[in-house]
């Protein structure tokens, strides 16, 4: 994803993965689903909806007339992800490149780990964990400089960041345990034989069982 224009897109699709919806209510849920978006407006989510519908990515189809508050009545259109949608969006979440786990990119992609590979998972919530120690490092280094020219305030705000990434790192450290651990299991679970399954009969010494 290589700027907000694909995160929102992105982001989109995954909404309506869960299945149809119209332009109000998809602006509602990635507004309220994700902080990226809090300040999303319709004149930045419709013309991404057109350009996806465009694409063959998503169906637009028009609903009867329901009341509306401002405008008298007025007709909703309803948007759907289409097969080459579902197809566009599993692709994009396959792919664990470094811009996943940048900020606006990573909050949306963690929002759709349910249909993520556990692998890729994994993959970005390292990346992830790793950009945040970076950044931690950086953050330290750059407030341990003139610290006695600044105020109280602002050192107290350079303090909340550091917490702040801390707390991030902490809760990384923890996801990326359980993903681990979930791989551990899985792989434990497909080594290990059915005891309901009887084994083969080893062959005897003429060939036969």
């Amino acid at each position: 994803m290589r700027d907000r224009t694909e995160v929102l897109e992105l982001a989109v699709l995954g909404r309506l993965a869960d299945g149809p919806l119209h332009g109000y209510e998809l602006r509602k849920r990635l507004v309220t689903d994700l902080g990226v978006f809090r300040t999303l407006s319709f004149g930045s989510l419709y013309p991404r909806l057109r350009s996806l519908a465009d694409r063959g990515l998503v169906t637009a189809s028009g609903t009867a007339e329901l009341p509306h508050p401002l405008a008298g009545r007025r007709s909703r259109v309803v948007y759907e992800l289409t097969p080459e949608g579902k197809e566009h969006l599993a692709a994009a979440l396959a792919v664990a490149e470094p811009t996943a786990w940048e900020d606006d990119a990573f909050d949306v992609r963690f929002s759709l780990f349910a249909a993520t590979e556990p692998s890729t998972r994994l993959h970005i919530l390292e990346g992830r964990r790793t950009r945040v120690l970076e950044r931690r490092e950086a953050y330290r280094l750059a407030s341990a400089r003139g610290r006695e020219r600044r105020d109280a305030y602002t050192l107290e705000l350079q303090r909340h960041g550091l917490e702040l990434l801390d707390r991030e790192l902490g809760w990384l450290d923890g996801l990326i345990a359980s993903e681990r651990a979930g791989s551990e299991r899985t792989g434990s679970e497909r080594a290990t034989p059915n005891p309901s399954t009887p084994p083969a009969a080893a062959p005897s010494s003429d060939g036969t069982t």
